[in-house]
């Protein structure tokens, strides 16, 4: 068994794996400084940073400059390469928490980076108002920088990058189908950032002429721009009591869930194609509707003040269905049907190819064909039914990987309440945390509430939580990619796949 797993292990292109993990060191050095910049104006202690930014440098200088063969580069290595990368940001980002002493206990530390950079949302701290400006930027920060992900940003900034680094982008971006927008790989990367950017920037407007003071503003933003849902206050948006502030940011959440192939679209005014796409309407459909049934249901809480519902509903259905998890009231004290269509949609979360979690509208959609068109089928067995997404024929293979990743999901999500269980919590509490984990939502209910936290749960569960928080964001493979030697059947002379065991499809934008 143990000449076997260094056989397999072996295969692995190792020098593009520790290539890319220089580079993403090197950019985390570079983004740290955007929060060092932010402790020198307000006259904070900034040493952690200097740490924290030489570490990087140290072991990303080395890391980068390994020389490369990309002409045995597969998927595989991709996958390798994305699961290792994002262990080490979480490890490295924690620094900064751990050393400034403003989480004390590393394990705490690594949950905070690890919800931060997965764009979760779910928190240790029991009192945020009292951390330093500069950990608070960084904290935010981590929601947006995670949002697009890290490795999109290097593959935008790296002249290197070629057609073998699309086996990275399919790895990190969310949702089962990610194509090229243009030809050139690198020229893909930049399109993604700057319509990322170009919206952030909007959204920081916004706040800002809505009278938010700029630092909240950028803090806020980060949050919903990375459908993270780290706050500057405890009581979240809802601190403010600003009607204008919660629909600017729950607008800005829905339009972040969105499929960025859609903005594309909109900018090259290719509006047929925009307007066709299937994923898009029905997730609007989704937040229209469950608007509507909360709306309703919690009308006679707020003395049936109809636009105070409305505005109560659609901002906490925009933060769960993207897995932002922000809060403008304590949800949890709303009836069980709103929060049972609440965790409907922490499950669904938004689009493909957007910053958002959960297992995607897309998925959804195909799983609902698949079901429909087996149906059908045991009716009619002559019967030959193509199942089509935005008019194409989704290959059957794509359709049972779907179905295969569904399968992995559950299995983890019910290992993780097993595991979480230990802990004793209520039933309520241990499940909503770990959907809210593995869905990179944030918040859950009871202990795990809009105003609760996570830091009454033991380091295992912190742990448990934590990985399941990094499968979520990287959707399984990717991480499932360090056990698969241990489930494979072990024969040496059997060709390396150079097709991505992940779910896409290169001619699907």
């Amino acid at each position: 068994m143990m000449s076997w797993l260094k056989y397999e292990f072996r295969k692995l292109n190792w020098r593009v794996i520790v290539n890319v993990i220089g580079y993403v060191l090197l950019a985390l050095a570079g983004l740290l400084v955007a929060p060092l910049i932010c402790g020198l104006i307000y006259h904070e202690d900034i040493s952690s940073f200097v740490i924290v930014i030489i570490l990087s440098l140290l072991l990303g200088l080395p890391f980068s400059r390994v020389k490369v063969s990309h002409a045995s580069y597969f998927a595989r290595d991709g996958l390798m390469a994305v699961g290792l990368c994002w262990i080490v940001l979480s490890i490295i980002g924690a620094l900064p928490f751990y050393l400034s002493g403003t989480i004390p206990h590393y394990m705490d530390a690594l949950f905070e980076a690890v919800s931060g950079f997965t764009t979760t949302g779910s928190s240790i701290l029991k009192e945020v108002e009292s951390l330093p400006k500069c950990m608070l930027f960084w904290r935010s920060f981590t929601h947006w920088i995670g949002g697009m992900g890290i490795l999109v940003f290097v593959l935008a900034i790296l002249p290197k990058s070629n057609d073998r680094s699309m086996h990275i982008l399919r790895a990190e971006s969310p949702g089962p189908v990610i194509g090229k927008l243009v030809p050139r790989l690198r020229q893909s990367a930049m399109i993604l950032y700057l319509m990322y950017m170009g919206l952030t920037i909007i959204e920081v407007i916004l706040l800002v002429m809505g009278h938010m003071p700029l630092f909240d503003s950028l803090c806020n933003t980060f949050g919903s721009a990375g459908t993270g849902g780290f706050s500057v206050t405890n009581q979240g948006i809802g601190e403010y009591h600003n009607a204008y502030y919660e629909w600017v940011i729950g607008i800005f959440m829905a339009l972040f869930g969105v499929n960025f192939n859609f903005y594309f679209f909109l900018v090259i005014h290719d509006f047929k194609n925009a307007f066709k796409m299937e994923e898009v309407k029905n997730y609007l459909y989704v937040i229209l509707a469950s608007t509507a049934l909360i709306t309703i249901n919690i009308l006679s809480m707020y003395n049936y003040d109809v636009v105070r519902s409305i505005r109560l509903a659609f901002f906490q259905v925009s933060s769960i269905i993207t897995t932002t998890g922000y809060s403008s009231c304590n949800f949890d004290l709303w009836p069980t049907f709103s929060k049972m269509v609440l965790l409907l949609l922490m499950v669904l979360g938004a689009c493909a190819g957007s910053t958002g979690g959960g297992v995607k509208v897309s998925r959804m959609m195909i799983v609902v064909r698949r079901i429909k068109a087996d149906i059908q089928r045991s009716v009619h067995p002559q019967k030959v039914k193509v199942i089509t997404f935005d008019g194409k024929a989704v290959p059957e293979k794509v359709v049972n990987q779907i179905m295969s990743y569904f399968g992995c999901y559950i299995l983890i999500m019910g290992i993780c309440f097993f595991l979480v269980s230990i802990d004793g919590f209520d039933m309520e509490t241990t499940i909503s945390a770990c959907v809210s984990c593995l869905g990179n939502i944030g918040p859950g209910f009871k202990l795990v509430g809009p105003f609760g936290n996570f830091h009454a749960f033991s380091d295992l569960s912190k742990l448990v939580l934590s990985l399941a928080m990094l499968i979520g964001r990287l959707e399984i493979f990717p991480i499932l990619i360090f056990i698969a030697p241990l489930i494979g059947h072990g024969h040496k002379k059997k060709k390396r796949a150079k097709e991505s065991i992940y779910l896409y499809d290169e001619n699907n934008i």
